[in-house]
């Protein structure tokens, strides 16, 4: 199901590989097989993490009073995402900005951000001030549509990441990131037809089809909250998460992308393609909206974990609605739609 939920949030518009050199194969096949863990220390400044809040719209002070964050006080949930960055040398970033540390290599250098989950531990909680040591591994990866000449090639790879107070033996906090990585065929003589508009066009024997409904959403919901990402929103987050992907800042790369324009969806060989609409924004920030709502309504919660899955890009400048819906005395649904009721995200916290 959870493929299935990848599959269709990542409608590629650009020109995509239908098959694969035996050395990229191979080429993919050694980066899989390679253990590959990174360690990297960290402290929950109170500076950076005063600038996360004023960038999410549930702590700004637009809503209710500014509450600054207070060393010795436990880290927000989901807050650690504006720490624990790999200091790559901009020259060893891919075209599109992105880190390929922990990504497959060519051609396999488009990336969307899939999902994830986290899984706290109540008895050691992540502290504000305090030193932590983040340790970077991957869990799994899995290929997918190799097989099969009229599919899109593709590598779904599940991050994992323990983060570790200064002083103790046990993770307060294990994260697991999923991306899929598209095989992208940049060579000169087909970039001419890599905008989305142009590549679909091509397919005229298929007319176009809605964007596909998330199953089991509530018809109601209890709490919700709704905001506008800005510009201004995905550049302070990016600058946070030390994140360069052009995706989310960069007009120009996504008209030249095909994800500029009118989003349209076309079925292709029983795939989607699609041409989702302006700059992106960043899977993780949503994420972490659906946590603030579910925290706005309810200060006083406490999270054990909380699973989430990206099903529809949500762009800039377009209103965001979070909702949420209690799904039991220790359980919520929560879900990220849009301004048209397209769900971009949902998510299910379980509680202490």
């Amino acid at each position: 199901m959870f493929k299935t939920a990848l599959a269709q949030l990542c409608r590629p518009s650009l020109r995509l590989y239908s098959t694969l050199s035996h050395s990229q194969v191979a080429a993919l096949n050694t980066w899989i097989s390679t253990p590959r863990e990174q360690e990297l220390t960290d402290a929950f400044h109170v500076e950076r993490l005063s600038d996360l809040y004023i960038t999410l719209p549930t702590r700004d002070g637009s809503r209710q009073p500014y509450k600054p964050p207070k060393e010795t006080s436990p880290l927000g949930y989901a807050h650690h995402v504006a720490f624990f960055h790999a200091r790559t040398p901009e020259a060893e970033l891919r075209e599109d900005g992105t880190d390929a540390d922990f990504s497959p290599p060519e051609p396999f250098t488009r990336r969307m951000w899939a999902g994830g989950r986290m899984v706290w531990d109540p008895e050691l909680p992540l502290m504000i001030g305090q030193r932590a040591t983040a340790t970077w591994g991957i869990d799994s990866c899995k290929k997918a549509g190799f097989d099969d000449p009229n599919k899109t090639p593709m590598v779904f790879v599940n991050q994992r990441i323990d983060i570790t107070m200064k002083g103790n033996n046990r993770p307060s906090l294990t994260e697991e990131r999923s991306h899929v990585y598209f095989a992208v065929d940049s060579s000169p003589a087909k970039r001419e037809r890599r905008t989305g508009e142009r590549y679909c066009d091509m397919q005229h024997h298929d007319k176009p089809h809605p964007l596909s409904p998330v199953k089991d959403i509530p018809a109601k919901s209890d709490f919700s909250f709704t905001y506008k990402p800005s510009l201004a929103t995905l550049f302070r987050y990016s600058a946070l998460m030390f994140n360069a992907h052009s995706v989310h800042l960069d007009l120009g790369y996504t008209k030249k992308e095909g994800h500029a324009g009118k989003p349209k969806v076309y079925r292709f060989h029983g795939q989607y393609l699609t041409t989702t609409t302006e700059r992106l924004v960043h899977g993780p920030l949503t994420a972490t909206m659906l946590l603030e709502t579910a925290i706005f309504h309810h200060p006083g919660i406490q999270l054990t974990s909380f699973e989430y899955r990206a099903h529809n890009p949500i762009v800039v400048n377009r209103e965001c609605t979070i909702h949420g819906v209690w799904t039991s005395n220790t359980s919520m649904k929560l879900w990220a739609v849009d301004e048209d009721g397209v769900v971009g995200m949902t998510g299910m916290i379980q509680l202490l």
